[in-house]
């Protein structure tokens, strides 16, 4: 029995070792998607037959894996995978457009533009209506210039941004730079929430637009839940696979080899590696 075992694991293994492609999987709101990551490598590992597997541990690394298209923390959806070969693929496969579903408050700016951050500034509100929302979003449509929150994941000496604030490091903001709104929509409009449908390209902040959306419109606002509900040709409802769902027969199910991939038109210039979709 124990050389049937010992046969057995490694061919399990070795069949994860040969995959190469794209799959995605569902990010819950709360661990980083550098956490998500490293507990599917454990949960396939086992499934392999490795006790303990450490996939933090750079060496002799046993299974190649990473993620294209950084989510913030607190945010929820589509996070694109890329295992083998395919880790190679993640920039250019997943330069096209993505998608968000935005929930934001009116009269209330934070530190970190989102819903994890503390409040620095409440305004009224009282005199937005709808129709001047909706005329406002016009402004933000197409090619527009956009500053990154300071609390990101891009870096300033080899650090990130969002890890210098939190050491009370001085932190110099990025210049604005040109980012890609394909579509952008009122969803819903309760005051002093308002749901936002967003289709934009790689390198583009949801709570910068928001920030700058209420400012816009004489108040402040800041992003309260975010779902990505598509990332290149990967879909929420269609391709994420939930933690449930995280085995070598799903993934196998699902996997797009590199070949069945094709980065979407109109946003070649975007890198998966500087692509931090954050909240």
């Amino acid at each position: 029995m124990a050389a049937s075992n010992a046969s057995v694991i490694p061919a399990s293994v070795s069949k994860l070792q040969s995959l190469n492609g794209l799959f995605a999987i569902y990010k819950k709101s709360g661990p980083t998607s550098a956490d998500v990551l490293n507990a599917l490598k454990i949960a396939l590992l086992k499934e392999a037959g490795q006790q303990n597997p450490n996939p933090r541990k750079r060496k002799k690394q046993s299974l190649k894996m990473g993620h294209g298209g950084t989510l913030d923390s607190a945010a929820k959806g589509v996070l694109v995978v890329g295992i083998g070969n395919g880790t190679k693929m993640l920039s250019t496969m997943l330069s096209g457009s993505k998608k968000y579903v935005a929930v934001c408050e009116l009269g209330k700016a934070t530190d970190t533009l989102d819903a994890t951050g503390s409040v620095l500034l409440e305004k009224d509100f009282g005199h937005i209506t709808r129709p001047e929302f909706e005329d406002k979003l016009k402004d933000f449509v197409g090619d527009i210039m956009q500053v990154p929150p300071l609390y990101s994941a891009l870096k300033q000496d080899g650090q990130r941004l969002s890890v210098m604030l939190k050491k009370g490091l001085k932190v110099e903001p990025k210049p604005a730079r040109l980012v890609k709104v394909y579509n952008l929509t009122l969803q819903d409009f309760s005051p002093p929430l308002f749901t936002l449908d967003i289709e934009c390209g790689g390198g583009f902040y949801v709570r910068s637009l928001v920030d700058d959306l209420g400012k816009a419109l004489s108040s402040c606002a800041h992003v309260k839940e975010l779902t990505r509900t598509k990332q290149g040709q990967f879909t929420l409802e269609q391709h994420a696979l939930h933690e449930e769902q995280w085995t070598m027969e799903d993934i196998v199910r699902t996997l797009q080899s590199c070949s069945e991939v094709s980065p979407a038109a109109g946003d070649s210039d975007a890198a998966a590696a500087e692509d931090e979709e954050k909240s």
